[in-house]
């Protein structure tokens, strides 16, 4: 009698197994037909903790590598009722996943589930550039880092364990970047930046996120270790350009700037970041060089005529102040300093002019064109500046 209860004993708890075990399989079956909403119903009672015939079918790899399935198929479909069935779906997939490979202690089920972690890596892919397009920054570094959460999973290193995917890492830094989340840029630029990707770009990228911190130490730390790096490289000795002046360090950047235009001869930038130095270092006729070679390189580039209007429009303005400054009564020496001033307006003009060739709605420049066309009496145009503002005569 107590053999035969024992019996019926294990025969009860085997078919309770087999039944768990059933739904996993019926579970399966319905989602290899499209049925995502009761094939999830099913994966789920086989998963819930209160149901005690539940134990077996929690434990065993396949039901969480099902599970991992049906939550994929559910991101993948264009169905949005099914589309509300879960929220996060791909991030599910892939907690499935590695629960399967963790009660997986004899690697059965390794080699179907590092195929199913394949595609879901192409799933992340296109949802993280979808995310991004989207500036959905946060979720796209999320998916960035499931990819690469992937690729050190055992089972998917061991096919190429040398391999490092930079272009994830790098993009994994650039949406951190774009997200404001820039502890994380830095993180993932500089594991790039271990492995050359983009060159001394990337030191550029890991200074500017330091910089975005308020870290300026580092910083200029990594700036200086990119110039070491890549010596020849224009676009480094730029960042160190643009850092050193941010920082107020002028004269480090003047010496950077010239390597920089000793590299590259062609980039009006950097002749226009010259003069806009020099102005600085109050050597205006340098400034002026500086200037007039930017606009030599580039025929088009506004600001190299707007900067030299206005320096010598505004030693024309400061020449009128110490013309305002002579004792009443001195009107020889009134005039004579009024005159000094209008010289200068006479040599701002031309590149004011320019700048309305170029732009003929810049604010700024009429409004200096409209001041020198007064002074010089030449009425015509100045009442042609007044109408194109939109001011009275």
């Amino acid at each position: 009698m107590k053999k035969s209860l024992i019996l019926l004993a294990l025969i009860l708890y085997f078919s309770s197994a087999f039944a768990q075990k059933g739904k996993v399989t019926s579970a399966q079956t319905l989602k290899d037909g499209g049925k995502l909403d009761k094939a999830l119903e099913a994966i789920d009672e086989a998963l819930d903790p209160s149901n005690e015939k539940a134990e077996n079918s929690i434990s065993w790899p396949k039901t969480w590598e099902v599970r991992g399935e049906i939550y994929q198929a559910i991101a993948q479909s264009k169905d949005p009722a099914i589309k509300k069935l879960a929220d996060d779906p791909l991030t599910t997939a892939l907690e499935s996943y590695k629960k399967a490979l963790e009660l997986d202690d004899k690697g059965k089920s390794s080699n179907s589930v590092k195929i199913k972690l394949t595609l879901l890596t192409n799933d992340l892919q296109t949802k993280a550039y979808e995310q991004y397009s989207g500036k959905d920054y946060k979720g796209a570094l999320k998916s960035f880092e499931q990819i690469l959460d992937i690729q050190n999973i055992d089972i998917v290193k061991a096919d190429n364990p040398e391999a490092i995917d930079t272009t994830v890492i790098y993009n994994a830094g650039l949406v951190a970047y774009f997200g404001e989340n820039f502890e994380k840029a830095v993180k993932y630029y500089s594991e790039a930046a271990k492995y050359d990707y983009n060159g001394a770009k990337t030191y550029g990228l890991i200074a500017d996120s330091y910089m975005q911190m308020q870290d300026t130490v580092n910083a200029l730390k990594t700036v200086q270790e990119g110039f070491v790096k890549y010596p020849d490289d224009n676009d480094i000795l730029t960042a160190m350009v643009e850092l050193y002046m941010k920082l107020g360090k002028n004269e480090d950047a003047l010496k950077y700037l010239e390597m920089a235009i000793a590299q590259d001869p062609t980039n009006v930038r950097l002749y226009f970041a010259k003069g806009a130095l020099l102005e600085k270092f109050k050597e205006e006729s340098k400034a002026v060089d500086a200037y007039l070679k930017a606009a030599e390189v580039d025929p088009t580039f506004f600001n190299a005529y707007y900067n030299l209007g206005a320096l010598y429009f505004n030693r024309g303005v400061n020449q009128f102040q110490i013309a305002t400054d002579v004792p009443a009564g001195d009107n020889v020496k009134y005039e004579a300093e009024m005159k000094k001033g209008d010289e200068w307006l006479k040599k701002a003009l031309p590149y004011f002019e320019k700048c309305n060739e170029l732009n003929p709605d810049e604010v700024g420049t009429l409004e200096s064109l409209k001041q020198i066309y007064y002074r010089s009496g030449e009425m015509d145009k100045y009442n042609a500046i007044l109408q194109k503002l939109g001011q009275k005569e």
